[in-house]
């Protein structure tokens, strides 16, 4: 067969050299640009026909989920066109959880999950799980960091185990809601000291923010939030911090040793992560799936991670899959040692 460009040139010979060239031109740009739309892209317009792409938050505005979603607003305009973003908050996701069930089967609706959500689902006894939703990718992770006041006499983490070891209900650790991810990390710390999660001192506030007031004012020995949150208070010197949950030191801080190096062995990072409802085909997911991933890779989303402090954790198809069913036994293990789930 000829190319389209061969033909095209044979039928307006007669219409002179240089209209015939211009118009050929045209039609190998047209070429071009229609090819060097990503795959993935292409395949997502396809499946949406003309629909806009929705996203939950299933968190009030301002928060990391609701952060996430608008990132991806913004990173996804380039490849699918304008997408709207809504927020249905409560019980750490599990009331947008119940929400987003009723949309089994539609592929325009996603979901922004995480960490957090496994908890809260393990903690407020959820009837509806994870299984009414269809993985997609893992998108970001964050991680803890520990931190007391300034002139604490806790000076390391090695310190505070200590204490801990010695009488785990006279440390009280500060963090967000019952349930979260800062409950996990205390319970972890605890089980790992060699104490029993169930008498961790965890003292539950609704945000980062109330919780370093609490350690500020003496009313807490330590508290447990983001990296990302706590980063700027750290570097300003308004709190001292002992020890971050990642595997290795973290670029953002990098004079804080991990919680391993301070003989602590517990690794716990704040993943977020996308979802499509229940229902969808095999097809659908994959299309989605691979948007998505596109939608990591581009430099709309790089300047995200920077600018937010993120760190990249895409990871998609039966890895997600393992990784997510993984991270739903260890956090159950831990509530329920603790007395919450």
């Amino acid at each position: 067969m000829q190319h389209p460009s061969a033909v095209l040139r044979r039928r307006l010979g007669r219409a002179g050299p240089f209209v015939a060239a211009a118009l050929v031109t045209v039609v190998l740009v047209v070429t071009t640009l229609t090819s060097a739309e990503p795959p993935g892209a292409a395949s997502a317009r396809e499946l949406l026909n003309g629909r806009q792409l929705r996203i939950m938050a299933p968190a009030s505005p301002g928060g990391g989920w609701d952060q996430t979603a608008r990132e991806m607003q913004t990173a996804l305009r380039d490849l699918v066109g304008r997408t709207e973003v809504y927020n249905v908050g409560g019980a750490g996701g599990t009331v947008g959880l119940s929400q987003y069930t009723r949309l089994a089967g539609q592929p325009t609706e996603l979901m922004v999950m995480g960490l957090v959500m496994v908890g809260a689902i393990e903690s407020n006894d959820s009837p509806v799980t994870l299984t009414a939703t269809t993985p997609l990718a893992r998108l970001t992770t964050d991680y803890e960091v520990i931190v007391v006041a300034k002139d604490s006499p806790v000076a390391t983490m090695e310190d505070l185990a200590a204490q801990m070891r010695r009488d785990l209900g006279s440390v009280s650790i500060a963090g967000g809601s019952a349930g979260g991810v800062e409950t996990i990390l205390a319970g972890l710390v605890a089980r790992a000291v060699g104490g029993d999660p169930a008498k961790t001192n965890y003292i539950a506030h609704s945000g980062g923010g109330e919780a370093l007031s609490t350690v500020l004012s003496g009313r807490a020995t330590a508290a447990v939030s983001g990296v990302s949150e706590l980063a700027p208070q750290i570097r300003a010197g308004n709190i001292r911090a002992l020890a971050v949950s990642s595997p290795q030191r973290l670029p953002a801080l990098p004079d804080v040793p991990t919680l391993r190096e301070s003989g602590v062995d517990v690794e716990l990072e704040n993943w977020r992560a996308v979802v499509a409802p229940a229902g969808i085909s095999e097809q659908e997911r994959r299309t989605l799936q691979d948007l998505v991933v596109q939608m990591t890779r581009s430099q709309a989303w790089a300047e995200t991670l920077q600018r937010r402090g993120w760190l990249d954790a895409t990871l998609a198809g039966p890895e997600f899959d393992a990784f997510v069913a993984a991270e739903q036994r260890r956090i159950a293990q831990v509530l329920n040692e603790m007395g919450i789930g």
